[in-house]
């Protein structure tokens, strides 16, 4: 009898994940992601909301969002970004939109998060509510809330409002962990320890905008008895408020002005 063989298939391995986001406004949207670099691939609006864009190697696409979505709640959809190393992702963002607004975007909505040396991840939230993660491949796999179990008093206060901060996007959150961590720990903690929190809280003044309270936190931080050793050890995270507040203030650099025509040159 003749004999049939059997096709297989192989899975090639060579797969495209590509995120489908809401979307409420194709006008803001494509403002914010164009704005940041995106180019646009597909754009339709009828007889439904269609948009693709594209950045790199980075694929987003958008259709129409629910009628109960709420942008303020900013949990509409989300996508992971693993990178290899996260920190240049942000300044080309950073610098896309100070091109185009002559500042960044850090607060409301649309916005892109902040960054902090040694920090493995950054959002960008656009206009629905929608999160695009950027996540640096080596981040650890597990985050201990509520700060890491080998670490104690001051110090464990410090990586929890560290993990709510970066990990958490809760400005507020990691603030009131500083707050009574401070007043719960900063009198049995080691100078180091309480030079790392004032410095933290202070980044998250500027953040927060709580300028009544910033005064009296640099004061703290500068009245504290630090060698010049652990003043140089601790050097980026004591400068993390100014470098908060120069990423904020910074605008895109003015261009020349053109000379005048004159009569003469006009003529020619």
């Amino acid at each position: 009898m003749p004999t049939h063989a059997t096709k297989t298939t192989t899975i090639s391995g060579r797969e495209t994940t590509v995120p489908l986001l809401p979307c409420i406004s194709a006008d803001e949207t494509l403002a914010f992601y164009q704005a940041l670099g995106f180019a646009v691939t597909y754009q339709m609006t009828r007889p439904y909301l269609y948009l693709a864009l594209r950045w790199s190697d980075i694929e987003l696409h958008f259709g129409k969002g629910s009628k109960n979505l709420d942008p303020s709640e900013e949990n509409a959809g989300g996508c992971l970004v693993m990178v290899d190393t996260v920190e240049p992702y942000h300044r080309a963002f950073t610098e896309a939109l100070r091109a185009k607004y002559g500042k960044v975007l850090a607060t409301g909505r649309p916005r892109i998060t902040r960054f902090r040396p040694g920090q493995s991840r950054f959002s960008l939230v656009d206009p629905a509510g929608n999160n695009v993660i950027f996540i640096q491949r080596d981040e650890p796999e597990e985050l201990e809330y509520g700060g890491s179990a080998k670490l104690t008093g001051l110090a464990k206060v410090i990586d929890n409002a560290r993990i709510l901060r970066e990990f958490k996007n809760d400005d507020r959150a990691a603030a009131r962990a500083l707050d009574i961590g401070l007043a719960r720990f900063g009198a049995a903690a080691t100078v180091e320890d309480k030079a790392r929190a004032l410095a933290a809280r202070l980044e998250l003044v500027i953040a927060l905008q709580e300028a009544t309270t910033g005064q009296s936190l640099k004061q703290q931080l500068l009245d504290l008895p630090l060698s010049e050793e652990a003043r140089s050890h601790l050097s980026d995270e004591l400068k993390a408020a100014e470098r908060l507040e120069d990423w904020l203030a910074r605008t895109r650099p003015s261009q020349p002005t053109p000379p005048k025509r004159t009569g003469a040159s006009r003529r020619r």
